[in-house]
């Protein structure tokens, strides 16, 4: 029998020791991303504008005896990003991994465009302007080292026009062909994931939301029963077989589940790349 390959969890820790900047890392999926790879052993370096939000998660990750540094940066700002980039190599000597994360999710329909139309604006610079930046910054570190990582966090709204998502799905399929093209031309040199989640409960995605009920577009013929269901949610009084997720009709991942499958696709040999992954959950009502 072939022997087992040491493993941390049920996988080999290929996390170790690499250099991974995270962007939005002061909350949500990028500080629990930040707490997870720092405890397989990563270098971790937080970004984001928030500097309160940041120490605390470095502090947090430092009293496990782990290694985290931050540094404040605005993602749409590229000589901001361009520190970030010249910050870690400052401190560990490289750049393994860039999880660009940052974004906002401004849902509306094209009759709100008086009220949207500056979050919208601000969904195009981070969504857009932010994973370029993040990507132009350590590109040349990682084509100088001859190898590297970059994660772009894109959407499952991503996938095709929708009612009440028109600018935010451009902008998330936009990450897709931003990552294509690097995947193509640094082929061989630095490994390229698109990630697309389906909607996450708890996370600080929904507060940039313009009109709520815009939401009804990634239902589509199943709205009705996604907003039936997010009220229970609301109330805790899904049935048993929605909220375990050993079940078939799991409704929704929790912020921790989608970072765990972030942190999976960074945790493989330089060898291996998972260029496109969706993760949803599998009782979810999304049509895309």
């Amino acid at each position: 029998m072939a022997q087992r390959v040491a493993s941390v969890g049920e996988y080999s820790n290929h996390i170790d020791d690499r250099v991974i900047i995270i962007t939005g890392a002061g909350s949500g999926f990028g500080r629990l991303v930040a707490g997870m790879t720092a405890e397989l052993g990563a270098h971790v370096i937080a970004a984001d504008i928030n500097e309160d939000n940041l120490k605390a998660v470095v502090d947090e990750i430092r009293a496990k005896g782990q290694s985290a540094e931050y540094k404040v940066a605005d993602v749409t700002d590229k000589e901001q990003m361009d520190a970030v980039a010249a910050f870690a190599v400052e401190k560990f000597g490289r750049i393994d991994v860039m999880l660009n994360n940052a974004g906002i999710m401004p849902l509306a329909f094209w009759s709100d465009h008086k009220k949207a139309s500056k979050a919208w604006d601000k969904a195009i610079d981070i969504n857009i302007k932010g994973v370029v930046n993040g990507i132009t910054a350590v590109y040349d570190q990682m084509m100088e080292q001859g190898r590297g990582q970059v994660v772009n966090i894109s959407s499952i709204y991503g996938n095709a026009g929708m009612p009440g998502s028109g600018v935010y799905s451009a902008t998330k399929a936009a990450v897709k062909i931003i990552s294509d093209s690097l995947r193509i031309e640094s082929h061989g040199k630095i490994k390229v994931t698109t990630l697309k989640p389906t909607g996450v409960p708890g996370t600080n995605l929904a507060s940039a939301v313009v009109n709520e009920t815009a939401i009804s577009g990634l239902a589509g013929q199943n709205a009705a029963q996604y907003f039936d269901s997010t009220e229970k949610f609301m109330k805790g009084e899904l049935p048993a077989e929605q909220t375990d997720s050993d079940s078939i009709e799991y409704w929704a991942l929790t912020p921790e589940e989608l970072a765990e499958n972030v942190v999976y696709v960074i945790n493989q040999p330089w060898g291996v790349n998972i260029s496109d992954i969706t993760v949803r959950a599998s009782g979810d009502v999304f049509i895309h």
